[in-house]
């Protein structure tokens, strides 16, 4: 496997791509191309949750598919202290959207200019995202055909579509997100850390109609937006899972393919669910952890490796 860390940016380095590129082998593809996924992780913007990174690149690796870790811009650029929640936030003009889509653009460029050396299938690029990555990889999956994202990049909308994107407890409408503000001033931790989540994301505590508009993927769905995987929890106290379930009427509305798990019970933030990328016993979860089997399946249904029927060594022995 080759693993190392790209920096990203056309202004700066605020931004990096861990490659995690399977060797090639004449024992399984013999030169052929693979699929590849670009991961986000979460972190409220904050920060990129090391949980939801190399743990979630390992297990594609694992079903035989390249990896690479986008750590995107975001507010942080370590460790995130709580105690600063509790304040207002200055705005960092550039933070905020879309510096983060607009940075996914520049890792599919990356990974396609590099198609032939890491054996990548070009038509077969995907993303994935939690969380806030969840938003990030939703976003740029409904906008990478607009001019936020074609004209800063300066090229052809088909450079930049991915052949599908994969949600773990994401933020697809910041109307909801709104909503989900005014019912919370009675509590003041999550009302500050969403108010300070606003500020980091897109530079105001309460965004008006038309930025909640352009935040928000299920105002962007299109006869162009790649088959989504979505999966969340019932119980999510953070994201509410009606951003899942209004994604999906969307798609369904558009005519785009899709397929959504939404799992009884479960925290925030359990990335795989299994110890794998857990922090602490409350984080596993042996039925949540089941999105990664349903994944595997639905990969395999719709983007599977381009394997041969029978291995030159199954012929060998076939003859004998």
């Amino acid at each position: 496997m080759k693993i190392k860390k790209i920096f990203l940016g056309k202004e700066n380095q605020s931004a990096s791509l861990t490659t995690y590129v399977l060797d090639d082998s004449i024992e399984t593809l013999n030169g052929k191309n693979r699929p590849a996924v670009i991961i986000c992780p979460g972190g409220g913007f904050f920060t990129c949750s090391d949980r939801e990174a190399e743990p979630i690149a390992m297990y594609f690796a694992s079903l035989g598919y390249h990896a690479f870790v986008l750590r995107y811009t975001t507010y942080f650029s370590d460790t995130l202290e709580m105690s600063d929640l509790l304040k207002t936030l200055p705005k960092k003009e550039n933070t905020i959207y879309p510096k983060q889509i607009r940075e996914l653009g520049e890792a599919m460029l990356l990974i396609r200019k590099n198609a032939s050396k890491w054996h990548v299938d070009t038509e077969r690029i995907g993303v994935c995202g939690f969380s806030a990555g969840g938003h990030v990889a939703a976003l740029y999956s409904t906008e990478f055909n607009e001019p936020v994202v074609t004209d800063y990049l300066g090229v052809d909308k088909n450079d930049l579509r991915p052949a599908f994107a994969i949600l773990g407890y994401a933020i697809t409408d910041y109307h909801l997100l709104d909503a989900d503000l005014e019912k919370r001033e009675n509590n003041p931790m999550d009302y500050h850390f969403m108010t300070a989540s606003n500020i980091v994301t897109c530079g105001t505590e309460v965004p008006d109609r038309e930025l909640e508009t352009k935040l928000s993927p299920v105002d962007h769905v299109d006869s162009e937006t790649p088959p989504f995987f979505i999966w969340t929890t019932a119980t999510d106290p953070l994201v509410n899972p009606l951003h899942s379930l209004e994604l999906a009427s969307i798609l369904a509305k558009n005519n785009i393919s899709y397929e959504i798990h939404v799992f009884d019970r479960g925290t925030h933030g359990l990335s795989l669910a299994s110890q794998a990328a857990a922090g602490s016993k409350a984080q596993i979860s042996p039925v949540v952890n089941q999105w990664t089997n349903l994944c595997a399946k639905w990969l395999e249904n719709n983007f599977a490796l381009k394997l041969p029927a029978v291995s030159d060594f199954e012929k060998m022995k076939g003859k004998n």
